[in-house]
């Protein structure tokens, strides 16, 4: 009976069951709670943002591309997208160049101290960004500021560190720095370990000082690690949100204000949803032809 009834014209025709139990499926099932979970928080949510940009303030009837045109129109969002480039390439620079020097200097050291310091290296970026970012805010803050206790006990004044608009902008950026040069510094010192010693042991032979063999043995060999880490601290740095808002909430007169925190104030504090999706969407096209330079370069690379 079983025979029969497992068998149809001559032929085994195992069941739908047994086929997803079979091996060749097994990878299909492991990898489906992580595409509901992306599908869920990532892909539902943009495709809502993107619906959402098109509608009116109270999200009942399809404006198109009304909210983009208004906003264009806006002096407060072209100084928005002013800061935004400014406070991504300021960071992201001394972020790469800070992360680089520290690398070389604990690649540098006696394996035993090494692995204290790059412990003690990670602690900036291991900590939330939110609780470091209240940690500075008490450096800066007008009134109890650490630092311009410092200034004053070394004979200086006060400086106005979140009120005034370029002290203001230079808080954020020194903080955003003191949070992301660990992650540079241990992407770097991965890339370090990999190179051969054998390679600086043949520059050493040919004459070649420490400087010469950074230029033509240490940072070719990091070129395509330095791309990829720039390209995603570039893309993390153009939507910051943490420490603008906890620092100045975009003050002093929206001089500190990113896209991320302009669309927050605009979506939520003002009640205005589809504009602020608006203005989040506008990131969009700056990261994508970002990555695509940067992944363009690289790939160049390789060839």
């Amino acid at each position: 009976m079983v025979t029969i009834a497992s068998t149809v014209n001559g032929r085994s025709t195992p069941g739908i069951f047994r086929k997803l139990r079979s091996r060749r499926y097994a990878a299909y099932w492991m990898v489906l709670p992580l595409v509901i979970l992306i599908a869920g928080l990532v892909v539902y949510p943009f495709v809502y943002s993107v619906w959402l940009s098109f509608e009116n303030k109270a999200e009942t009837k399809f404006v198109g591309w009304q909210n983009y045109k208004r906003l264009l129109k806006y002096d407060t969002f072209w100084l928005v997208t002013g800061n935004s480039f400014r406070f991504t390439l300021t960071a992201v620079f001394f972020k790469a160049t800070l992360g680089l020097i520290l690398a070389l200097i604990l690649n540098n050291l006696p394996m035993r101290g090494q692995r204290i310091w790059r412990g003690v290296s990670l602690i900036p970026w291991v900590m939330p960004l939110a609780l470091s970012s209240m940690g500075w805010w008490w450096i800066f803050e007008p009134t109890h500021s650490a630092i311009n206790w410092i200034i004053v006990q070394l004979g200086g004044t006060n400086k106005p560190w979140l009120s005034e608009p370029y002290w203001a902008r230079a808080a954020c950026i020194v903080t955003n720095i003191w949070y992301g040069t660990p992650f540079f510094m241990i992407m770097y010192l991965a890339g370090l370990k990999s190179i051969p010693e054998s390679l600086y042991e043949a520059a050493q032979i040919d004459g070649a000082t420490a400087l010469q063999r950074f230029k033509y043995v240490t940072f070719p060999m990091l070129s395509k690690l330095i791309s990829i880490t720039v390209m995603f601290s570039t893309i993390v740095t153009f939507a910051n949100f943490d420490i603008v808002r906890i620092l100045t909430r975009g003050g002093p007169r929206y001089t500190t204000h990113l896209f991320g925190t302009y669309a927050f104030s605009i979506g939520i504090d003002g009640g205005h949803l589809p504009r602020g999706s608006a203005v989040a969407l506008f990131m969009l096209p700056v990261l994508a032809v970002a990555a695509f330079i940067i992944l363009r370069n690289i790939a160049r690379g390789e060839e």
